[in-house]
Formats: C-alpha cells, structure tokens, sequence
C-alpha cells in the first residue's frame, strides 16, 4: 500500500523535475502521432531498438505503405520487413504490423479507436499479437489519457533507487499510479529523463542529479 508520506515525496518529486527539465517531443516517437493505431505501431518497433531507429522505421513505413489499418492489412508481410529493417527483429514485427492491421480491420472495421471506448481496452490491446502490458500501457498513456503507468527499463531503474516502488510489473505500475495520481502522463516522461540524463544504468550521476536530497540511493552515494 502507498504511504501518504511516500505520495507526497513523490509529488516533489515530479514538482523538482519539472522545474529542472524539459520534455522534448520528438525524442518521444509515440508522442509524435494523436492517431491511437500510430502510436501502438510506434511502441512495436520501439520495442528492443533505441529511438532513433525506431523513429525511422516509423517514418519510412508510412512513407512507403501508409501507417493504418487498411493499407497495413493490404500490404505484403516482405513489403513491410522491409520498410522497418533499421528497428531491428523486422520480420518478427512486421508480421504481428500485419496481423494487427487485419484484425483491426476485421474486428473493428478499421476503426481502431473503438478499442479504447471499451469497458476494459487494455484486456483487448493485450490479446493482439506482440501487444505485451508495456504497449498496451504506453498506448492508453498517449492516445486518450487514460490512468495507467507504463514500465520501461528506465522507469523500473529510476522508481526503485528513488525507494518509490519494486517488484513486479503490475505492482509497480499500480504504486507509480497511485504515487502520481492525475500526473501519470508527465511522471512517466519526466522519469524517463531522469533515467536518461543523470540515473543512468552505469555511473549514474548523483552529485548533479536535481531529485538527489529525495533520494534514499544517491544520499548514500552511486549505486
């Protein structure tokens, strides 16, 4: 159970960042689209490539074949790869692109938007193929706003030296949206930063580090 005092250091938390650091969009590659199928196509190739990969085989997919429903379920699996050979495990990707596109256009006569005006969307996003809780996360995150906390390798990192939560994906998804409730959106980014720039995975740097008076592990010294 989160803590009243652990709920507040956290909002300090976020209050420090966001007084320290700036989001830039575009090294967000699901910020860069309002359309909901976009951003699920963007956090599949984002998937074990870094950014800028990622953002290029973005743009070179819809360059060549359109990033929606209808042209993605038309295309050829090879068509597809082949766009999105710089995000890397491309034929793994394009063939669950090309599932999704048909699925969607089956289900939801290519409406993908219907999905999120569900009871329980995130169920139904987890049940499509190379859909996994992260995607599935990052997708109600950015399209529609809804309360859930996406968990990647630099949120797990930095939520855990900061002493606010640990364990499995599920438990800490639900402690990061408690902690930050109504702010889930800009935590999530802000930590990512954080992650980023100064809580690094080696030689993180606490001694420059903004949130370091809040934090368990960088008053102690480098982890």
């Amino acid at each position: 159970m989160v803590k009243i005092k652990d709920a507040e250091r956290a909002m300090k938390i976020l209050e420090i960042l966001e007084k320290n650091m700036e989001i830039k969009k575009e090294e967000f590659t699901a910020l860069a689209s309002e359309d909901p199928f976009e951003i699920l196509i963007a956090t599949i190739l984002s998937q074990n490539t870094n950014d800028r990969n990622s953002l290029a085989a973005f743009n070179e997919l819809k360059r060549r074949i359109g990033i929606n429903p209808d042209s993605l379920s038309k295309a050829e699996e090879d068509d597809i790869a082949d766009a999105i050979r710089i995000a890397g495990l491309y034929r793994t990707k394009a063939r669950a692109i090309k599932e999704i596109a048909r699925e969607v256009e089956e289900k939801y006569r290519g409406d993908f938007r219907k999905v999120l005006s569900l009871e329980n969307p995130r169920d139904e996003l987890l049940k499509l193929p190379k859909v996994g809780e992260k995607t599935a996360d990052v997708v109600l995150l950015f399209s529609s706003r809804m309360e859930t906390f996406p968990i990647d390798t630099h949120v797990r990192r930095v939520a855990g030296r900061l002493g606010l939560s640990s364990g499995s994906y599920e438990e800490m998804r639900r402690d990061l949206m408690s902690l930050f409730k109504g702010k889930c959106l800009e935590a999530h980014l802000l930590l990512i930063q954080l992650g980023r720039r100064y809580c690094r995975a080696r030689k993180p740097l606490c001694s420059t580090c903004p949130v370091r008076s809040l934090c368990p592990t960088g008053m102690k010294g480098s982890p």
